[in-house]
């Protein structure tokens, strides 16, 4: 407060050089409880005909930054400064210099009750400003449906949308999007509709992204008949469907019929097939065991060149995970010998599905192609499992041993090994080298469980931790 006293004696800020620099000294007044001070330039500023939507800015300025919480003391007295109290000093401080509040000002108060999770009051503030002939702007409404999403009041979509229409405010895709989803995350699939018709009845133009998203959450909650249906509302609203549409439909089609049918319709619409369609179709394929088919998919020339080593490399995942180990190595290897490489979560994927005994070196060479941290400490834990799976320690100590140099702590590295190895590790005979592989690193690399690891081993099997010296 010294500080900020001592420099305004000096200084004249009607001088500044920007109104954004004034607003910023009318922060600290706020911040600081200078009231008398603020009020003093504010009425400096007026009776110098500054433009009164510079002034009506700087009192939200003040406003909106006097602290929530000013004193935090045990042996003190608590002041907190509700959101209540900052909008009727707002409008004070309008009524004492006699000026009306602007839509820039309305707006700070509007994204300060937003950052409070003050949704109710916010939405009160635009009633207000719009009753005032204010318009708000589309960055503030979609700042109010983030603060919904944020706390869960989805049902204030209704409120919203009632606001929207009756003062005609300005909207876009992004602005119905977000309010279709609230319907869907309550479950309302009938509401999405309802709104999508009173946006038609409104001439306001429909996209194929607002229907997606009702198609997705009916396929997500299983309802594929009501996910398939979602196409016949875009053809009677005539909205046409897009890349997004068909990739959805093709991901949950149940027999090979439907994806191929799928597949076709997308081509004669000229929609051009983009990567996400072509592993769609991977997936849809293997999902209903058609896995020659789901190879297939990779020979198709529509596939952008740019895009032929991803979408490889993203059958090579599902190979993987649907037991074509071998299928996804051959496939793995012409990646290579192509001079390209694999993603993070593909190689990951290979390492997962890796049971077979005389695999290490392979293994081992996939995590050495790893340059994610997360993917490689996540990788490194599969192959310390399968070198348990397999009794081989030596590897899996030489393997915690890599991992103690990415961790700080000998303590982070044992909390790691336990969260991702020993929480897999089910079957007694698996148990038991585990516990050999412990005892092993304690002699070896010093690493020692912590008390509660230790005693949660005990719980498991009194008898194999004392045989292993632990």
């Amino acid at each position: 407060m010294k500080e900020i006293l001592k420099l305004l004696e000096i200084i004249d800020i009607k001088n500044l050089s920007s109104a954004e620099s004034v607003a910023k000294v009318f922060q600290a007044l706020g911040r600081l409880l200078l009231e008398p001070l603020a009020e003093k330039f504010l009425l400096d500023f007026k009776t110098s005909d500054h433009e009164a939507d510079n002034i009506t800015n700087f009192i939200a300025s003040y406003a909106v930054s006097i602290p929530d919480l000013s004193i935090r003391n045990i042996s003190q007295m608590v002041l907190i400064i509700s959101v209540e109290d900052v909008i009727k000093k707002f409008k004070d401080l309008h009524q004492r210099l006699e000026v009306s509040p602007s839509s820039s000002s309305y707006e700070k108060l509007i994204l300060h009750s937003c950052a409070l999770l003050e949704v109710h009051v916010a939405l009160d503030i635009v009633d207000e400003m719009c009753e005032a002939g204010l318009t708000l702007s589309t960055k503030a409404l979609h700042s109010i449906l983030q603060i919904c999403d944020d706390t869960s009041e989805y049902n204030l979509v209704h409120r919203i949308f009632s606001t929207i229409r009756h003062y005609n405010l300005e909207s876009d895709d992004e602005t119905f999007r977000s309010m279709i989803d609230f319907f869907l995350k309550m479950k309302d699939i009938e509401g999405a509709y309802k709104m999508l018709d009173d946006l038609e009845e409104l001439n306001l133009k429909l996209t194929p992204g607002m229907y997606n998203a009702i198609m997705a959450e009916c396929f997500q909650e299983k309802n594929i008949s009501d996910g398939v249906r979602v196409l016949e509302h875009m053809q009677c609203a005539d909205v046409k469907p897009d890349s997004q549409t068909f990739s959805c439909l093709i991901s949950n089609s149940e027999t090979k019929e439907d994806i191929a049918k799928y597949y076709e319709e997308l081509k004669q619409s000229g929609i051009v097939a983009t990567k996400q369609i072509f592993m769609a179709l991977i997936n849809a394929y293997a999902a209903c065991g058609q896995l020659e088919k789901a190879k297939k998919v990779i020979l198709d020339p529509l596939i952008p060149p740019k895009s032929l080593n991803q979408i490889k490399g993203f059958l090579v995942s599902v190979l993987a995970s649907h037991g074509q180990l071998s299928g996804a190595l051959v496939i793995y290897d012409k990646i290579k010998q192509s001079g390209h490489k694999l993603e993070a979560k593909e190689i990951t994927s290979l390492i997962e599905h890796t049971h077979s005994e005389g695999e290490l070196d392979r293994l081992l060479l996939l995590l050495e192609e790893l340059d994610d941290t997360d993917y490689w400490n996540d990788a490194c834990c599969r192959i310390i499992l399968y070198c348990i799976w397999n009794k081989h320690l030596s590897s899996a100590v030489e393997l915690c041993n890599l991992l103690m140099d990415k961790f700080q702590s000998d303590e982070q590295v044992m909390e790691f090994l336990f969260d991702k190895v020993f929480s897999l590790i089910e079957e007694s005979s698996h148990l038991h080298t585990f516990l050999e592989l412990l005892s092993e690193i304690k002699d070896k690399l010093g690493l020692l469980p912590s008390q509660k690891r230790h005693d949660s081993l005990l719980r498991v099997t009194a008898t194999d931790l004392h045989d292993s010296d632990f």
